[in-house]
Parts: structure tokens; C-alpha cells; sequence
């Protein structure tokens, strides 16, 4: 089985603006299929929403040689197959005591939690191109009135640095925050990772951890690429990745994804 993230390992980002680029590059998508061909299971792992995935595993063409793919998304909360989209495993909790927490110490931050096959319930409108789908202006405490999967708090105001310490301060376990590349949390269920969420996926598999690789680049990467028999991290991933990987690649500017790919699917 290859779990891949997808922001900053299959897609890079465009210059100054933080967001994605839309199309992967010749040489991953090649390498995936080559994977594909030779009997891997791919398993997209991401901090994306489920609708916020499923173009990526059409590119990927996902489901060409198998009958449904097998997707982890909202950073293991939500685990479905595809096509068409069904939601085979889904973790909530309250946010609502963690998210006043945070708006306790960051006023100004903005609150988003997914409305599913639409896009977002936002407490304000986010940056453009940091999420996908239509963006709901809704109270905060409407958003987190009833037990959800993921939310999702950013403060342009903000760096991730910021947010790492004010997560430590509140006594978050690492397992209930992710902190993105810029002041982006996302607050999800204890236990909860893409390690969890890919943990299922192969059990339904009857694959071994052992038998997993892994690929990623983001702080919400780290318990899978410890999870997986072979984790690897991208060459531009901070160090806190790197330390937690066996292995690292090439940047996602370089097609690091591909280069792993490569050595075990020429």
C-alpha cells in the first residue's frame, strides 16, 4: 500500500501565495501509475475535506484498475471510498470548548468546519484559495453547535509558530491539533491522525503496516510516516518531519514524490 499526501507532495505550491497548484506534474502522475499498474493499493491521505479529494483521485485515476478507491481525508476523521463518494468511517467531537479556547487568546482568528458536498460553515471569509467549495457565513457557535469531524481556525495575524506554542499552552494533546505552514490549526478528535485513518484502510485491506510506504511533507504527516513501514519525507518538510521519517526525498519543486516512487516501481 502507498499513502500519499497531497499538498506539498503530489501537488506544489504556487510562488507567494500559499495556495496549491491546481495540476500534478508529469513525472508524479506517471510514477503513481506505474505504482498502480504493478498491484499497489494508493491511498490519498490529506487534511482535505472528502470533496476536496476526489478530482486529485481522478487525475491519479485511482479507480481504473480496482473498483473504488480507498481515501483518508480531514487528517484521518473521515475515511471514504470513491467513486461514488461513501463515507465508510467518520470520527467527531466537540470543538466547541477548544474553539473558545482559541478565541479566548486569538479573537481575530477565523472558524471553519466542512459542510459536505458543498464546502464550508465560516465564522468569516477565508483567503482565497484556501478553501475549496462555497463558504457559508455562519456564529461561530453555530458551527460547532453539534460534534464534527474537523475545524479548522486560521489567523492571517498569526505564524505557526504562534499557534504551536498557544496549542502547548492550552494543554492540546498532539494527537487533537495540527498546525500547518502558516497560522493554520486544525482541531480533530484525540487519537485521531492519517496513521488512524490509513490503520483502517489497511485492515479492510489485510495489509501490514510493514507493507505500507508513506509520503508527506506537513506536521500532519508525522504519525504517518512513523505509523508506515517506510516513511518518507519531502525535502522541503520542516525538521520536526524529517526526524520523524526513515527516509527523505527530493522537494515537490524537484518531483520528490516521483523519485521515491521510482526506486521500489521503475
Amino acid at each position: 500500500m502507498v499513502a500519499l499526501d497531497i499538498d506539498g507532495t503530489l501537488l506544489s505550491w504556487i510562488e507567494d501565495t500559499g495556495a496549491p497548484h491546481p495540476e500534478v506534474s508529469p513525472a508524479v502522475a506517471d510514477a503513481v501509475r506505474r505504482a498502480r499498474e504493478a498491484g499497489a493499493e494508493i491511498v490519498l491521505a490529506s487534511g482535505r475535506s472528502p470533496h476536496g479529494m476526489t478530482a486529485m483521485a481522478d487525475t491519479l485515476g485511482l479507480h481504473e484498475l480496482t473498483e473504488r478507491a480507498w481515501i483518508v481525508a480531514s487528517n484521518g476523521a473521515v475515511v471514504f471510498r470513491y467513486p461514488p463518494l461513501e463515507v465508510v468511517l467518520e470520527e467527531t467531537f466537540d470543538a466547541a470548548p477548544a474553539v473558545q479556547a482559541v478565541l479566548d487568546r486569538r479573537p481575530s482568528a477565523m472558524v471553519a468546519v466542512e459542510e459536505r458536498g458543498v464546502g464550508y460553515r465560516v465564522s468569516k471569509d477565508f483567503p482565497v484559495g484556501e478553501l475549496t467549495g462555497e463558504m457559508i457565513l455562519t456564529d461561530v457557535a453555530d458551527i460547532v453547535a453539534e460534534p464534527v469531524s474537523r475545524v479548522i481556525i486560521r489567523d492571517p495575524e498569526a505564524t505557526a509558530e504562534d499557534f504551536i506554542t498557544l496549542a502547548r499552552e492550552l494543554g492540546l494533546h498532539p494527537t487533537e491539533y495540527v498546525v500547518g505552514w502558516t497560522a493554520w490549526l486544525d482541531l480533530a478528535p484525540r487519537g485521531v491522525s492519517k496513521a488512524s485513518g490509513l490503520a483502517h484502510v489497511a485492515d479492510r485491506l489485510g495489509v501490514d503496516a510493514s507493507d505500507v510506504l508513506a509520503i508527506g511533507d506537513g506536521r500532519n504527516d508525522i504519525e504517518m510516516l512513523r505509523w508506515a513501514g517506510r516513511g518518507v519525507a519531502m525535502g522541503q518538510a520542516v525538521q520536526q518531519v524529517i526526524d520523524a521519517a526513515d527516509d527523505v526525498t527530493a522537494p515537490v519543486a524537484e518531483d520528490g514524490a516521483a523519485l521515491e516512487l521510482a526506486r521500489w516501481f521503475p
